[in-house]
């Protein structure tokens, strides 16, 4: 059953309103134990009409998993309720009622072995979804535990009794319920037996920690420590009270109980479920306290150091110069500080997941820096010269050269919520936010529970990363490269003429032994022979069973007859998609060694050549030096490109040209009709019309 058919249980606008007049003064919701709501598979708008439901019959609603008994949501199946109790830190063991009906507070606990708690890293099979499944209707002895007897208040107490099997008990039990069954007590205006409505019923063996149990003056009258990464669960909401408090902690001095929380800077979009995570902390000091302590440690680590300025290698020319922009530099690959920079790009890709563009950009520009400096670091006086490391980058050196490691990047990979969203961001289609959001949102641990629950929200590039995340993580040789390289052009001079020309870009270019995909510039000496050839090379590579799905095509650059894309798009939606031709496809080689006997004895016989990701780019000949420079840096290099160009010439800079940010005009640098000679010579024409020495692409490592 699909995902969305979760309809028996469907909220209905209206249906939970808490302006109802049904009953209103007749049900009494207050004597229920605190509940709780699983979100899953609710729209906002649903959850907020539970919500206010909930509260209209003075229901204990909570946020707080430590002291909820009652969880009511779109939940079908004990699975899928033992999965939403799981990612809230609940250890469970599931009550089993006897076959025959007995009275709810003498039953027996025929309890299960205890399941094992901990890492949800087991794939749920196809019945843990939110539908009753045939073999779940079929079992009578594991359903009957579902249609316990339970009884109904009497009418002299206007149904302010909560029902027998809410009734506190010795052990911490815990009830999970379908939320239609809310939606029948506000119709029939009074408590109703739950039913097929009741999922599941467990005894807590174990409950997170919850920070409600110590008051404001506990929180803030003691000298606290913020517990690392990976002592601490991402894969609930915090609750708010406790994410306020953290933050405080966070900022507040160690050494006063005067709090001195700032709030979080515009442009910073880190969300705050990962407020106290050392690899979350601002990539820039905070105030005056973390000054202090930067100050504290680099005086401590002092007699590991000593020595005059002497000891230190002359910095290079742009050190000295204070260069910033990282297309005024070489920057080789396999530096001399590579085991350094390893720890700082891990930094990087946790602030790449938990949605912080600042710390993004700052480990960015600091990365780039260290990368290009031509000498071992042994000092942080070293680092401190360096254009955009600051006094953190000296602590995090200090605190890598003196123990080996770097205690954010240590939690960070310790991490179990920060294992599953790199998992899923690793989906080709999948940025960091949608990651993010499996997890987070639908509380999904494994690619098998976005097949069950999300197939059909999931886009077509999305899909295909999901069907072969596998193969698409496994690394393309350069031989490789090549030969795809050559299939492309073979078939593009088919079509047009031997003076096509075909460039690899990417990491390729820059010298990478494997390459995570293939970027190709095509392009040709006359403007009429690219216009619309994107779609013929596609169509001709299918032909021949070379490409296997297309899964985006654009001509947008061919619409607007091939010029540089317009000033006004610079920040437009996609623009950056839209500058050249392209076309992304997934490449198969048709060929493999017992193909002819495969087929010969199954026609359907399956071609077992991996798949690989390919980008295929169209670039007329008068700009295709700017696009073999604009896809063959690193990111950094890429970005800081744009930077120079727009604070240094006025200019904007991409792809597909270059225009002037004054006027809006076309900067021809490689001339109207494009350079006598080869894209490369076309881009090192580019970088001389930008006032720039040529960087060779494999010094352009700024990753």
């Amino acid at each position: 059953m699909d995902d969305h058919e979760h309809s028996s249980q469907t909220i209905r606008p209206g249906s939970l309103s808490p302006t109802s007049t049904i009953s209103a003064q007749a049900l009494d919701l207050s004597r229920l134990p605190p509940i709780a709501i699983f979100t899953a598979h609710l729209q906002d708008e649903e959850v907020k009409l539970l919500k206010e439901t909930l509260r209209q019959y003075d229901a204990p609603l909570t946020t707080d998993v430590s002291r909820a008994k009652v969880f009511i949501g779109k939940v079908g199946t004990k699975r899928r309720a033992e999965f939403e109790l799981r990612a809230r830190k609940l250890v469970v063991q599931e009550i089993v009622t006897p076959k025959r009906p007995a009275s709810p507070v003498k039953a027996q606990d025929h309890s299960n072995k205890r399941r094992r708690i901990g890492k949800t890293s087991a794939r749920l099979s196809a019945d843990e979804g939110d539908s009753t499944t045939e073999d779940e209707a079929g079992n009578g002895s594991e359903t009957e535990q579902h249609h316990v007897p339970l009884s109904s208040p009497s009418r002299s107490d206007n149904g302010s009794q909560a029902p027998l099997l809410f009734e506190d008990s010795s052990d911490d039990t815990i009830w999970v319920i379908k939320f239609d069954w809310v939606e029948a007590c506000v119709t029939a205006g009074h408590l109703l037996p739950l039913g097929d409505s009741l999922v599941y019923t467990g005894k807590v063996i174990e409950r997170p920690k919850s920070l409600n149990k110590k008051s404001i003056k506990d929180i803030f009258g003691a000298h606290t420590k913020v517990a690392p990464a990976s002592q601490t669960l991402l894969a609930t909401r915090p609750h708010p009270v406790q994410d306020i408090l953290d933050r405080a902690k966070l900022d507040m001095k160690t050494t006063t109980k005067k709090s001195t929380y700032q709030p979080q800077r515009l442009g910073n979009h880190t969300s705050n479920r990962f407020d106290g995570k050392a690899f979350a902390r601002s990539s820039q000091p905070v105030g005056h306290s973390y000054a202090s302590q930067a100050a504290h440690l680099l005086q401590q680590t002092t007699s590991e150091y000593e020595g005059e300025d002497s000891d230190i290698p002359a910095a290079p020319d742009w050190v000295k110069k204070g260069v910033k922009y990282s297309c005024q530099r070489f920057t080789p690959g396999n530096g001399p500080n590579e085991d350094f920079l390893d720890q700082l790009r891990k930094i990087r890709t946790a602030r790449t997941l938990i949605d912080d563009d600042i710390g993004v950009r700052a480990y960015s520009t600091i990365i780039a820096s260290i990368a290009a400096y031509p000498y071992r670091l042994s000092h942080p006086r070293e680092i401190a010269q360096l254009p955009g490391c600051d006094e953190k980058t000296e602590v995090l050196f200090v605190e890598w050269k003196n123990t080996g490691k770097i205690q954010a990047v240590e939690d960070f990979e310790a991490d179990e919520s920060m294992k599953v969203v790199r998992s899923f961001y690793n989906i080709w289609g999948v940025g960091a936010k949608t990651a993010r959001q499996f997890y987070y949102n639908n509380h999904w641990t494994e690619l098998d529970d976005i097949i069950e629950f999300g197939w059909n929200d999931l886009d077509r590039v999305q899909q295909i990363g999901v069907k072969y995340y596998d193969e698409f993580l496994v690394c393309i040789p350069r031989p490789e490269v090549e030969q795809i390289a050559a299939v492309v052009r073979e078939h593009a001079v088919k079509l047009r003429d031997e003076r096509i020309t075909v460039t690899i870009v990417g990491g390729y270019r820059r010298g990478k032994t494997d390459s995570g995909d293939v970027d190709l510039i095509v392009s040709h000496p006359e403007l009429e022979s690219t216009a619309g050839l994107v779609r013929e090379i596609v169509e001709s590579l299918e032909e021949s069973e070379w490409i296997t799905h297309t899964l985006t095509m654009s001509l947008k650059n061919t619409n607007r007859g091939q010029h540089a894309l317009p000033l006004r798009s610079a920040k437009g939606a996609g623009a950056g998609f839209d500058t050249l031709d392209k076309a992304l496809v997934v490449w198969q080689d048709p060929a493999w060694p017992t193909r002819e006997e495969d087929l010969a004895e199954n026609p359907r016989a399956k071609n077992p050549a991996i798949h690989r990701r390919v980008d295929i780019i169209i670039a007329p000949w008068r700009s295709v030096g700017c696009a073999v420079l604009g896809w063959s840096g690193g990111t950094t290099f890429q970005r800081d490109l744009r930077r120079y160009a727009k604070a240094i010439k006025g200019w904007k800079f991409d792809s597909s040209g270059i225009r002037s940010r004054s006027n809006g005009e076309a900067i021809m640098l490689e001339g109207p009709d494009g350079v006598e000679g080869t894209p490369e010579d076309a881009e090192k024409k580019v970088f001389e019309g930008l006032g720039l020495e040529y960087v060779p692409p494999e010094y352009r490592i700024t990753y």
